[in-house]
């Protein structure tokens, strides 16, 4: 059980609302639910949740906007959960600084994956940075900036290397490719996605025991990359 793992749901639909509550507090999290951007944001700052359920469709406040605003003074994890299920929303709900994106409707299996994995994140973001992470064979080792499988060490480009931790320092979490493209290539080249996708590939080639079949770097159609553990 997760007793120690506070979950903040903004959802203004009461059924999907209590479906929601009913699932997490069954999973043991303590939960507390809200139908407006502005109980939602007093809750944050009184009660401060490990993890936001956010919907976007809110009647006081556009989800993006809100996103916005939370990442501007937090770093508290974001699914946000919604019926635009078209891939650009997916991209401005990630760029605007989600962690994660879920279309209604979704299977409960599904949410609790994501929600374990986005609370595996604010452990991390809030501990002391994980130095070493390890990927079957593959271990990435930040401190001493070198990447190796079964001991040996595999040679990256300062591109692919760059990709590969910044992936790992956001274990989980879907990451776009505009966000991917400013963080290792800069502000210039946020609209040249095929760098990425070729970038990846490469470094798939590198780590992965099946490129073509990823058990690591997964592929969000359309939106980006995750890193995902062993876990």
């Amino acid at each position: 059980m997760n007793n120690d793992s506070k979950i903040l749901i903004i959802e203004d639909e009461a059924p999907i609302r209590r479906f929601l509550d009913i699932l997490t507090t069954g999973h043991g999290y303590q939960v507390k639910t809200v139908e407006t951007a502005q109980e939602g944001l007093k809750q944050i700052i009184t009660w401060s949740p490990h993890l936001i359920l956010l919907d976007l469709g809110l009647p006081d406040a556009d989800g993006l906007d809100f996103t916005k605003e939370l990442r501007s003074w937090t770093e508290t994890p974001i699914i946000v959960i919604s019926a635009r299920d078209k891939e650009a929303d997916k991209v401005l709900a990630l760029d605007a600084g989600a962690n994660d994106y879920l279309t209604k409707p979704f299977g409960s299996g599904e949410l609790l994956a994501r929600i374990r994995v986005a609370l595996r994140l604010n452990v991390t973001m809030n501990s002391v940075e994980i130095s070493q992470h390890q990927f079957g064979d593959v271990v990435l080792d930040l401190a001493m900036q070198t990447v190796t499988n079964a001991g040996e060490v595999i040679k990256l480009t300062p591109k692919e290397y760059r990709i590969f931790t910044l992936l790992a320092k956001n274990m989980g979490k879907v990451l776009t490719h505009k966000q991917i493209l400013k963080e290792v290539w800069g502000g210039n080249y946020t609209e040249h996605a095929h760098y990425v996708r070729i970038h990846i590939a490469q470094l798939r080639h590198k780590i992965e025991r099946s490129p073509a079949q990823p058990q690591y770097i997964i592929t969000e159609n359309g939106v980006g990359y995750r890193l995902i553990s062993d876990d």
